[in-house]
């Protein structure tokens, strides 16, 4: 048994990484107890985001502004703001949005955010055309 055991530290850190994924792109929400701002997302994007591309692309995390920072987060500045989307990769802010103004707003801020920090291609739909 002692003589596997060098071959085993050695094995399992690269079996663990083959077989578990890496750490993923994700949209934190940043919010607060009582934000008006956070419940309208809550109700009319909430239950439609997972179900995007976009939710697949980066999907959604909530944390309470007055919690305690997750220690795998790291963001570039303070968030001041609720609620607040912090696009990471691996942990680390790559970009942000800062309030809820409605939806169609969010998604075109969101668009853009994850094409131009992510990488994020939007496939457009195809128009179809309109005939009385």
């Amino acid at each position: 048994m002692l003589r596997i055991l060098p071959v085993l530290i050695t094995i399992l850190p690269v079996f663990f990484t083959a077989i578990l994924p890496a750490a993923a792109m994700e949209l934190v929400m940043v919010e607060r107890k009582g934000c008006v701002y956070c419940a309208r997302w809550e109700a009319e994007i909430g239950p439609i985001y997972p179900k995007t591309p976009e939710g697949a692309f980066a999907p959604l995390r909530h944390i309470d502004l007055g919690a305690p920072m997750p220690e795998d987060l790291t963001f570039k500045g303070p968030v001041i703001f609720t609620p607040t989307f912090v696009l990471v990769d691996e942990g680390e802010e790559i970009g942000r949005i800062e309030g809820y103004a409605g939806d169609e707003l969010f998604w075109a801020m969101l668009t853009v955010t994850l094409r131009d920090k992510a990488g994020f291609i939007v496939e457009e739909t195809p128009a179809v055309p309109i005939t009385n």
